[in-house]
């Protein structure tokens, strides 16, 4: 009987085991297959968008959730997700694209009609309006109200409630709102296009508004610096702007986007450059090659919206020692507008090798900020060698200040540069210096260094002069180590000051050593480097921006000045 009534349950069990199988399999399959069908489906409808994008005249951006209530410009609708326009600032729903590119035309960058030489009308878009914009007719305040119940448009950025929108304002002049002195007009472009075709370079005659003051900014955005803001920045200045004049640096370079300054007015151009100190120098280098090609007189002077991680020339001139959204882009647009003109000194770097090597040419560098042999050499080393390996971990500005530090604090314990006095000789305009026990030298060209630490200057009580920018003379000091370089930046120590000079030479006897330039590491062995002046940059510097103490600020400021036309 046992035997029996074990045989006789058999089957149940076999058959719960098959169901549990089954719900096991689904428990686990289903969600699985689910997240593959989204997957595909949500793959499917971006390569349909894109398809959309590419042969569409708006420049479209397509995000899962808008940062702010929005309604779709075609069917009005409330929308969460969808595509929004950078130029023109329109917001539509997935299922409206098409339609919105066959009833909404985009920003003009110039005008198919070269007839209107002198003025355009508004090109007004309704709905989506800032919440904090006024009515130009009532002065009440917009963007208040569900839908699409207000207008802007989308060059002077004047709005308009729907009540208040007359027949006259769709045919009046626009007058292109407050950053009239910054835009290029659609209409400029398209006469200065017929002036070329006949042969013509008097630009300044067909000035907009014959304004005596236009100053057309350029925008050069880097959307791989420092916290990667830079793509959010390229769409805000874009609506601001003519889309012409905002530049995306990863996929032009400077020297052709600084082309755009020959058909503009000469010695009247500024440049905004969004990106960190090495951004700055690529641009400057570009400029520099406008000078070779005998384009002396259409130089721009450039203004920094600091990106980057150490931001040293842009904490110099007053722009600040990083930018993280907390400014508007209209009150850095009236910054570049009010800023002063000044001078900034470039130096020659050659390094010849010794011996053997001695046979290949001379590296050439040019400096804007600083060279240095010693530790912050090393760790600049280490970090690129590190971020070249895995550079999606370094898109913060936190992040790579944190692994700048831990490399400081590896070089405190194991101090690789050590006995530097003992390795290299230093001449400063030609005299020998004798010096102390260091391990490192570094050769200063502005006033702040390391991520904004005023190493010349330090601290206490003995008076030292400021340093320039434009005074065409180097600063040079020493440190005694990574851990001493800590100490200068809390300001619990002082640097070792082995002088100022006009040309400074810094021979390397043995041994390979860490070195860099404006924060392009590399080793070297056996070497000679020579510095030497090679040239000024106009720069644009911000005096509203305090970044050290009142006095060494405002006695910086005093030496300021409109550079004349021999500095170009």
């Amino acid at each position: 009987m046992e035997g029996t009534g074990s045989r006789s349950s058999t089957p149940s069990s076999v058959v719960a085991d098959h169901s549990l199988v089954f719900w096991t399999l689904c428990s686990v399959l289903l969600p699985v297959l689910i997240t593959l069908w989204c997957s595909f489906q949500r793959s499917r409808r971006q390569m349909l968008i894109r398809d959309i994008f590419r042969k569409s005249k708006h420049d479209w951006h397509y995000t899962d959730l808008f940062g702010q209530p929005s309604y779709c410009c075609v069917c009005a609708q409330h929308i969460l997700q969808g595509a929004f326009c950078n130029c023109c600032g329109l917001r539509v729903s997935e299922g409206c694209l098409k339609k919105a590119d066959q009833l909404f035309h985009c920003k003009e960058i110039m005008m198919s009609n070269s007839g209107a030489r002198s003025s355009m009308p508004h090109h007004w878009i309704r709905g989506n309006v800032p919440l904090c914009s006024c009515c130009m007719i009532c002065k009440q305040q917009c963007g208040t109200q569900p839908k699409l119940c207000d207008y802007r448009c989308v060059w002077c950025q004047y709005t308009v409630h729907d009540e208040c929108m007359m027949d006259y304002l769709k045919t009046q002049k626009c007058t292109f709102g407050e950053f009239r002195d910054l835009i290029i007009p659609p209409y400029y472009l398209s006469t200065i296009n017929q002036m070329r075709k006949e042969k013509r370079t008097d630009y300044e005659k067909v000035a907009p508004y014959c304004r005596k003051h236009w100053m057309p900014v350029i925008v050069l955005a880097n959307t791989r610096s420092g916290n990667n803001m830079g793509e959010t920045l390229l769409g805000e200045f874009k609506i601001l702007l003519n889309p012409v004049q905002v530049f995306d640096l990863s996929k032009i370079t400077p020297a052709k986007a600084l082309q755009l300054c020959t058909l503009l007015p000469c010695n009247a151009v500024r440049v905004l450059v969004c990106g960190g100190d090495g951004t700055v120098g690529w641009v400057l280098d570009a400029i520099d090659e406008m000078k070779i090609k005998g384009q002396e007189r259409y130089i721009p002077q450039v203004a920094i919206l600091p990106l980057g991680t150490g931001n040293d020339l842009s904490n110099t001139l007053g722009w600040g020692a990083g930018y993280a959204g907390e400014v508007p882009v209209e009150q850095i647009l009236q910054n570049v507008m009010e800023a002063d003109g000044i001078k900034l000194d470039r130096w020659k770097i050659q390094v010849t090798n010794k011996g053997y090597y001695n046979l290949r040419k001379p590296k050439v560098f040019t400096m804007n900020n600083y060279f240095s042999i010693g530790p912050d050499a090393l760790m600049a080393l280490n970090f690129h060698a590190h971020r070249e390996k895995t550079p999606s971990l370094f898109s913060s500005r936190i992040i790579n200040k944190a692994v700048y530090f831990f490399y400081g604090t590896k070089d405190c314990l194991v101090q690789e540069c050590k006995d530097l006095n003992k390795k290299v000789e230093l001449e400063l305009d030609g005299e020998r210096i004798e010096l102390p026990n260091l391990e490192g030298i570094i050769v200063l060209n502005i006033g702040y260094w390391g991520g904004g630490c005023r190493l010349w200057e330090g601290v206490g009580d003995e008076p030292y002069p400021l340093a320039r920018h434009d005074d065409g003379l180097l600063e040079v000091v020493g440190v005694h180590g990574s851990f001493h370089c800590a100490q200068i930046q809390v300001k619990l120590a002082n640097p070792v000051r082995l002088g100022q000079a006009h040309t400074v030479r810094l021979i390397l006897k043995s041994s390979k050593m860490p070195m860099q330039v404006d924060g392009e590491p590399w080793a070297q062995g056996p070497c000679t480097v020579t510095i030497t002046h090679k040239t000024h940059a106009l720069m644009l510097y911000h005096s509203g921006e305090q970044t050290d103490d009142d006095t060494s600020s405002s006695s910086e400021e005093d030496h300021m000045r409109e550079p004349t036309d021999e500095d170009t």
